[in-house]
């Protein structure tokens, strides 16, 4: 694993709160088709593996949220890239505090 990105998207000029949701709930479901083990939380979904691929899901998961409904997208992306040490991995990083040990 050499990347690790955190990524949040915010549809703009949707309507109401269930129509963001729907939205966002249509690119997480493209990202966990990419990375299965993606961490979905309240703000941001991580997701950890190779660089490229984090890359093409990231550019393709604002073309998902274009095509559900939105007329335009605000994406936010942390993105860890580590290609010859690694990185700490999400379970690493968080697991202690949803009652799993790294």
């Amino acid at each position: 694993m050499e990347a690790s990105v955190a990524i949040q998207v915010l549809p703009q000029n949707v309507g109401t709160d269930e129509e963001v949701c729907r939205i966002v709930d249509e690119a997480i479901a493209y990202i966990r088709s990419k990375f299965p083990d993606a961490y979905v939380g309240p703000f941001e979904t991580a997701i950890e593996g190779d660089y490229d691929l984090c890359m093409e899901v990231l550019a393709e998961v604002n073309r998902i949220v274009i095509k559900a409904g939105a007329d335009k997208v605000a994406t936010y992306a942390k993105i860890f890239f580590a290609p010859e040490r690694g990185l700490l991995t999400t379970e690493q990083k968080v697991g202690k505090y949803h009652g799993r040990e790294a």
